[in-house]
Parts: C-alpha cells; sequence; structure tokens
C-alpha cells in the first residue's frame, strides 16, 4: 500500500459533489488502463473522501445514491476510471514519452512498406508521428492507441502489419547457438533435428523483425544459416 505523502489525488465531480481517493499514481493508472490490480496496493486509504486535504470523508448515504454501493473499494474504482488522476506535469509528460516509445517499438517490430515488404527506420516512423501530430494519451493503453497512431501515420508513411512465416536450416556446429535468438525472435511452429545435424524449422514472426533477424542470424552461424519466406500474412 502506498503512503498517503506519496499518494496523488483522484477526483471525480459528480451530481454536484466531489468524490476524491489518495492512489498510488502508476497503480491507479494501470486501473485506468483495464487492469487488475488488487485495490489495498492502489489505495492509501480505504476512504472515500469530499475533501482529502481536509480530511473530510463522503457519507454512506450519497455513495449509495449515486454509485449505487458505499464499498470504498467499488467507489474506488469508479472515481479511478471516470474521474481526473492528479499528475504532475513532469510525470504525465514522462508517462506520455514512454508510451509514444513503446507505440513507436511496436509499429516498428510489426509494420512493413506494403510495396517493399521490409520494414521502416524508426526515425522514418518518428517523423511520421510528428507530421501526423498523433497525441498520446498517458492513460489509455499502448495497445490501444497502436491502431489509431497507424490510422494517423498511413496516409504520409505506407504501412501495414505482417506476419512472416519463414523456414530456417542451420548448420550443426552453430544450431544450439542460435537456437535461442530463433526462439526469442517469434514462434516456432515445427522444428526437428536432421541426422547430419542441421536444424530446421518453421518460425513465425512480426514483419517488421525479418531484416533484422537475418541480420543476427549471420553474425551467429557466420553464413551458415538459410532462411526461405514460406507465407506472408
Amino acid at each position: 500500500m502506498v503512503t498517503v505523502d506519496e499518494a496523488v489525488i483522484a477526483r471525480l465531480k459528480t451530481h454536484g459533489q466531489d468524490f476524491e481517493v489518495l492512489v498510488d499514481c502508476n497503480n491507479a493508472i494501470a486501473i485506468r488502463e483495464g487492469k487488475e490490480i488488487d485495490m489495498k496496493d492502489v489505495l492509501a486509504a480505504m476512504k472515500i473522501f469530499t475533501d482529502s486535504k481536509k480530511g473530510l470523508e463522503a457519507s454512506e448515504t450519497a455513495m449509495k445514491q449515486i454509485f449505487q454501493t458505499s464499498d470504498a473499494e467499488e467507489v474506488a474504482k469508479q472515481i479511478i476510471k471516470k474521474g481526473e488522476i492528479q499528475l504532475t506535469s513532469e510525470y504525465r509528460n514522462q508517462l506520455k514519452e514512454n508510451k509514444r516509445k513503446q507505440i513507436i517499438n511496436i509499429i516498428h517490430r510489426n509494420g512493413v512498406d506494403p510495396k517493399t515488404h521490409t520494414p521502416h527506420p524508426v526515425i522514418r516512423i518518428e517523423n511520421a508521428f510528428e507530421e501526423a501530430k498523433f497525441h498520446v494519451d498517458e492513460f489509455t493503453s499502448v495497445e490501444k492507441q497502436v491502431q489509431e497512431a497507424l490510422k494517423k501515420i498511413q496516409p504520409i508513411l505506407p504501412i501495414k502489419f505482417e506476419v512472416k512465416e519463414l523456414a530456417v536450416k542451420i548448420g550443426p556446429e552453430y544450431a544450439g547457438k542460435a537456437y535461442g535468438t530463433v526462439k526469442n525472435y517469434g514462434t516456432i511452429l515445427r522444428e526437428a533435428w536432421q541426422n547430419n545435424g542441421d536444424w530446421v524449422g518453421v518460425i513465425e514472426m512480426p514483419g517488421g523483425l525479418e531484416e533484422e533477424f537475418y541480420e543476427k542470424l549471420n553474425d551467429l552461424c557466420h553464413g551458415n544459416a538459410e532462411v526461405k519466406v514460406l507465407k506472408t500474412k
């Protein structure tokens, strides 16, 4: 449980009244994003206030009328989800920047140029974000914002999400060392060890990682690996 001194205020103004709770900033935002968090890790005090700074608590009658319950945890969830979480501008900006980087990284890993089927460099995606003036919301999950970002930047930067299915063969002297790398880049759909020690498999990965995968595999295997695209979807 966060301490009162470290907590921030989440406030909901409704029916002409203010309702406040003292919350852990990160966990309250996680609740807003739809994640399941134990409210004991969210609230600094299991109380609903009308003015938290003065310590004035909301009446059970008012809570039942407005929230249909006087249970502090349930009321707190509604306040967090529907109200305003009072963040410092510095913290708010940091949240936005972190989410912006995550969104760009997801688009880079999964997105390709529809004509060449090759990934766009990160800097090109960042420039498209700037040109499209895409607004990152600090309270909305990264996953939800990825599709919104794609719609915004597609008129500027032709891009679509692709999944590649690749056939991979690695010589026996490098197969053991390279196996972990192959697993890290995608999902192994099928695999087998040949009588001569070769490892062969079919791996599915985000289209934007294809070139990076080739480079990494070549570095590890010194050219003693074969990769072929079986399917693009």
